[in-house]
């Protein structure tokens, strides 16, 4: 039976809430949430929704599907204001969960928003949870994809400064990611030739090195590297345009954070997900932030969140069937 951590992330977010209006809508299964009882117990009390997550101190205390909960730094929070408090218990959440992964007594990780200036605040070192994780498991070549069934996107660097993406466009990092993306889609959604689009770093794509010579000396050269070990991949194309025709492509591949997430969200937003590729176990998270703002307020959309556990499940069950082949 496939066990899937979910960590409940900042719990004075819009997290308990997405939680617990998502769990009438996921298959059947064991689910393991690392977050704290209160929370759980006001935001069901609030909303008038259903608790069913039995409290347990260890996994494998658990004989069979239900929903289970490591409660752990219990506090009564409070919905919509975050602070050290809110963002130390993020932290511990996420590092129980991580211990049991790596344990090997959890099979994934679907894992709720954090507020990364509450969980820095609280002395945690990382800007989120994709470095942390790749940190922890010993992982060098990862990246985060966001997806839909409309489209799929890597993304070269993450969450750094606008003015600071161009120090990490090197030949070797375009090289990496190229070859992860290509292995994970094959891998992971069975995409055996697949199509990459690869977005330039300047608009126009550089205008022929006009408006800057990253494509011309980097870019593209590395991409006609890899046309010619017979990888089906087109760029670099200009930004403005790259997106209108995403049914051509398989997967897309942008250069910074927002180029690539823009346009899927515009597309899907309710609906993506977001997939950390090349780690050695399946993660799977929201494809939105804390919510603050609606915290308390019963309007969160819990929709990305079932997508998420739905994705994550899948991908286990194919990650485990390949293992024992």
């Amino acid at each position: 039976m496939v066990k899937l951590g979910i960590t409940l992330g900042d719990p004075s977010g819009i997290s308990s809430e997405i939680l617990l209006k998502a769990v009438k809508h996921l298959p059947s299964g064991i689910y393991i949430l690392y977050g704290s009882k209160k929370i759980l117990d006001k935001t069901a009390k609030l909303y008038d929704l259903e608790n069913p997550f039995v409290e347990i101190k260890d996994v494998e205390e658990i004989k069979g599907e239900g929903f289970y909960l490591i409660n752990i730094y219990d506090r009564d929070f409070e919905l919509g204001k975050p602070s050290l408090e809110t963002g130390r218990a993020s932290v511990l959440y996420l590092e129980k969960a991580v211990k049991d992964i790596l344990n090997k007594k959890i099979d994934g990780l679907t894992t709720l928003p954090i507020s990364k200036d509450y969980i820095i605040e609280a002395g945690f070192k990382y800007k989120g949870h994709t470095d942390y994780l790749a940190e922890v498991s010993g992982t060098k070549n990862y990246m985060m994809m966001l997806l839909c069934d409309k489209m799929k996107v890597g993304l070269i660097t993450t969450h750094i400064p606008l003015k600071e993406v161009y120090k990490h466009i090197t030949k070797d990092n375009l090289r990496n990611k190229i070859n992860l993306l290509v292995k994970e889609l094959k891998k992971k959604f069975k995409i055996y030739n697949p199509k990459i689009a690869v977005v330039g770093l300047n608009p126009h794509a550089g205008d022929n090195g006009k408006i800057g010579d990253e494509e011309i000396n980097i870019i593209n050269p590395v991409i006609e590297e890899f046309r010619k070990k017979g990888i089906n991949i087109v760029g670099s194309l200009s930004p403005d345009t790259a997106f209108i025709n995403y049914d051509r492509f398989d997967s897309y591949l942008a250069m910074y954070h927002d180029q690539g997430l823009i346009p899927l969200k515009l597309l899907c937003f309710k609906k993506a997900v977001n997939l950390t590729l090349g780690l050695p176990f399946i993660r799977t998270s929201v494809d939105h932030g804390t919510g603050f703002d609606i915290a308390g307020k019963g309007i969160a959309d819990e929709t990305s969140f079932i997508e998420a556990v739905k994705l994550a499940l899948k991908l286990i069950k194919l990650k485990n069937k390949n293992e024992t082949v």
